[in-house]
């Protein structure tokens, strides 16, 4: 299997399994473990250097990033679509839990009640599984760029 191909899909599945976990053991509906959710950008670059780093030594720096670049559209994918799964079938009230996360944690800041509601009603456009998909895919190709073309540079230096 070509390295940028399997990149990709361990990129996407090991993204998509850490959501299915955060999702089945409840954490993101846990203030204190919620930010967990955000080891998936360590995991994404971790695995784009695993792959750079064993192409450095084969390929240039223009086909370097578009390796790593291209590692994220696949992973990306498979992301949009785990992210689809997730907050339409497996989990239908996702984002009434998130809202009512966000609801307690804006209270315990010391928000007004009108405060809160302008909040929410300001986050409401995203709080859908489509938007969350797509904005999970597009944090993940820009993850990969910024990723790829510092690492191809680096490792290319090395």
């Amino acid at each position: 299997m070509p390295p940028t191909l399997r990149a990709g899909l361990i990129l996407g599945l090991s993204v998509a399994a850490w959501t299915f976990i955060m999702g089945f053991t409840g954490w993101y509906r846990d203030p204190r473990l919620w930010v967990l959710a955000w080891l998936v950008v360590p995991m994404q670059i971790g695995i784009l250097l695993w792959t750079l780093r064993n192409l450095a030594p084969t390929t240039g720096y223009g086909r370097q990033v578009w390796n790593g670049v291209s590692s994220s559209l696949l992973g990306s994918m498979i992301i949009y679509a785990a992210s689809l799964l997730l907050t339409t079938l497996v989990f239908p009230h996702y984002f009434q839990d998130l809202e009512a996360l966000g609801r307690q944690i804006m209270a315990r800041q010391g928000l007004s009640p009108a405060q809160i509601e302008a909040a929410v009603r300001a986050q409401a456009p995203m709080q859908t599984p489509r938007a969350s998909a797509m904005a999970a895919a597009i944090g993940t190709v820009v993850t990969g760029f910024f990723t790829s073309v510092v690492a191809a540079a680096w490792l290319r230096r090395k």
